[in-house]
């Protein structure tokens, strides 16, 4: 099964494409996201594995939930409190939690070389 990968935003996957392969699909919900965008992540998720990573505020936690409510199945990734967001986290602290998620096969180790 494949897998996907749903964010907040650009800079936000921005931010993970620095560390995964181009075969892991990295969607956005751009903000909150209405009735359209959730049916559109719902159509683009169709038979994925999904993993949801939004960031540790107020308005990350809300779109976590509606996420949840769309995909009860989801793993959930997640950014220390102390971080900005996922844009903001650093690079090695993304891979331990990608790792905990057992997403390994799709980690480009050497992106934390270059960082």
């Amino acid at each position: 099964m494949d897998n996907v990968i749903i964010v907040e935003g650009k800079n936000d996957r921005s931010k993970l494409r620095k560390l995964l392969h181009t075969d892991i699909d990295i969607l956005c919900t751009y903000g909150t996201p209405g009735e359209d965008q959730l049916a559109l992540l719902r159509k683009q998720a169709a038979n994925k594995h999904v993993y949801i990573f939004t960031d540790n505020d107020a308005s990350g936690k809300r779109i976590r939930g509606m996420l949840r409510d769309l995909f009860p199945d989801a793993v959930h990734l997640y950014t220390r409190r102390g971080y900005p967001g996922v844009e903001k986290t650093p690079l090695d602290y993304l891979v331990i939690q990608l790792e905990k998620a057992e997403l390994n096969e799709y980690i480009n180790y050497e992106a934390l070389l270059l960082d």
